[in-house]
């Protein structure tokens, strides 16, 4: 899989370090971890292919918003929350799917290299194990 740039979008200190190792160790670039709104948007000038979205935030339930934002500008979004039951509020798809925390290394990895690989247009018979597609994003 090509090797991206990734934001992650990620409130938790521990949560935050451990998503971007992994996702270093894999060859991919962190464009850095922003725990709220404004350092999303900031960290969005560096142009990621993807980003990691928690949807409660520091700044509270912004991950919705972020995504949004992130979609218009051309990111690809995954959402990674504790309470993906909060989405059944978003109207329409602003992300590809979510994990659900906790996940293991390997739940991140596989959706990760399934929304790049929908991203450059590679054909994918389903979605990996831990990786729930939103509406109209499939």
């Amino acid at each position: 899989m090509s090797k991206a740039k990734i934001l992650i979008v990620e409130d938790e200190f521990v949560v935050a370090m451990n998503l971007e190792a992994i996702l270093e160790d894999r060859g991919h670039q962190s464009v850095g971890i922003a725990p709220d709104l404004d350092t999303a948007l900031r960290l969005a000038g560096e142009l990621p292919d993807l980003a990691l979205v928690d949807i409660n935030l520091r700044d509270g339930e912004t991950g919705p918003i972020i995504a949004e934002r992130l979609r218009s500008r051309g990111v690809d979004v995954l959402f990674v929350t504790a309470n993906p039951r909060m989405l059944d509020r978003v109207p329409g798809a602003t992300a590809i799917g979510v994990l659900t925390k906790p996940c293991d290394e390997e739940v991140i990895v596989a959706a990760v290299d399934y929304a790049l690989s929908k991203r450059h247009g590679i054909p994918l018979p389903s979605p990996p194990a831990g990786l729930t597609l939103l509406r109209d994003a499939a």
